[in-house]
């Protein structure tokens, strides 16, 4: 078994674009911070053979999911508006409220397959459901950047 440092240095980035492609570029970085922390407390029992590439995805999007769902239950901001800026660094916005309008499980779809690489019978695998029905989300997915960011 690889050290795990290696398995940061290998499969980092590629755990960071889905991160940022599941919350966004903001809370990227959060997301992949406690992916990689819950990843470290399990990789000792991780089988020798297993898929570290797929395991990481699925901590990833449970992560994610996580993240979502504490979000939705922070109070909202009230009538001051705070002196700091919650606008990503990179000025992709049209594209991340894009990505945004998106549904959960679209977007899910065009992160593993066309950020990873993730064949759609894996991404099925993760995201549950068939190969064709996440074919389907992520072909209406990208369908749905495209008109949006084409309007």
């Amino acid at each position: 078994m690889k050290p795990f440092d290696h398995v940061v240095r290998d499969h980092g980035p590629a755990v960071l674009r889905l991160c940022r492609a599941l919350v966004g570029p903001v809370e990227a970085d959060d997301v992949w911070s406690e992916t990689f922390l819950a990843a470290l407390r399990a990789y000792p029992g991780l089988d020798d053979g297993a898929n570290v590439e797929a395991w990481l995805v699925t901590i990833a999007r449970r992560k994610a999911v996580d993240h979502h769902r504490a979000r939705a239950r922070r109070a909202r901001p009230v009538a001051e508006v705070p002196e700091t800026t919650t606008h990503p660094p990179e000025t992709h916005e049209d594209l991340w409220r894009a990505m945004r309008a998106l549904t959960e499980r679209q977007r899910e779809a065009i992160a593993f397959h066309h950020l990873l690489g993730l064949p759609y019978t894996e991404v099925a695998a993760v995201v549950g459901g068939s190969a064709p029905a996440v074919r389907r989300a992520a072909a209406d997915g990208i369908r749905h950047l495209r008109k949006t960011l084409e309007a």
